[in-house]
């Protein structure tokens, strides 16, 4: 995936491509950071409103998404409330020095009593509300809350993120549900295509909002800024040579950290 552009760096040109079609102006750039790791994500079960905290992985997953969005010339950063997120959220603030806002409707979907199973454990307990729940937006998981209940929260958010900072660039922290909403907005997808798409711990896409109401997906399910440090310590050289040009960025990061 490419490095998340800004919307400043889009204005310096008279209009922004708009995929295939006509240019339509200036945007507002979301860059949608999934947290970082959980306990919970580890063993993929369903989070919810729990307010389960990073683990180290995740904090420095979090750090490395920081440094990542510290190019990105971010203007504000608007976060879900769990800590999971703001710890996240704080990370990208320390490395950009945005202002952070949080927004209740950011949260991700209550999964009610399904909240702490794996997907397998629900449906074998629940399987005929766990059927309905995959086919139809409109299902509810026991005590808890549709999808559709969560889109109409999560595009009230981003109405108010658009009104509020036009043609600005904006980090937006959040959890998968809210995250693919959001993607299938932007792609005219329906609900179902929630269940097609993957969206990783500490993950970055990019959607670009227009005033005419249509949007642009530039980037998705982005985790290169995780990899880097992996890379580099496959690097081999013999002891005492120089390092080789192609890898001097890599160790200055690395040596940064």
């Amino acid at each position: 995936m490419s490095e998340p552009q800004t919307a400043r760096g889009a204005d310096s040109s008279p209009a922004q491509s708009q995929g295939w079609g006509t240019a339509a102006g200036p945007a507002t750039v979301t860059l949608l950071l999934r947290h970082g790791q959980t306990e919970l994500s580890t063993e993929r079960r369903f989070s919810g409103r729990e307010d389960v905290p990073l683990t180290a992985d995740g904090v420095k997953q979090a750090r490395l998404a920081g440094r990542r969005l510290a190019t990105a010339a971010v203007d504000v950063i608007v976060t879900s409330p769990l800590q999971r997120a703001r710890r996240t959220a704080e990370a990208v603030a320390e490395a950009t020095n945005a202002p952070l806002v949080v927004d209740q409707d950011l949260v991700e979907a209550d999964f009610g009593a399904w909240q702490g199973l794996t997907f397998a454990e629900a449906r074998g307990r629940w399987p005929t509300e766990m059927a309905a729940w995959t086919a139809s937006p409109d299902a509810l998981p026991p005590d808890g809350e549709s999808f559709a209940m969560v889109a109409l929260r999560v595009l009230a958010a981003l109405d108010r993120l658009t009104g509020k900072y036009p043609q600005a660039t904006a980090v937006v922290v959040s959890h998968v549900t809210p995250i693919k909403t959001l993607l299938c907005r932007a792609l005219l997808a329906p609900p179902e295509a929630m269940f097609r798409m993957n969206v990783d711990v500490a993950s970055v896409s990019r959607v670009d909002w227009f005033d005419t109401g249509a949007a642009l997906v530039r980037s998705f399910n982005d985790t290169s800024h995780l990899t880097e440090r992996r890379r580099l310590r496959r690097l081999r050289w013999p002891l005492g040579s120089p390092v080789p040009r192609e890898n001097l960025g890599l160790l200055c990061k690395d040596l940064a950290e």
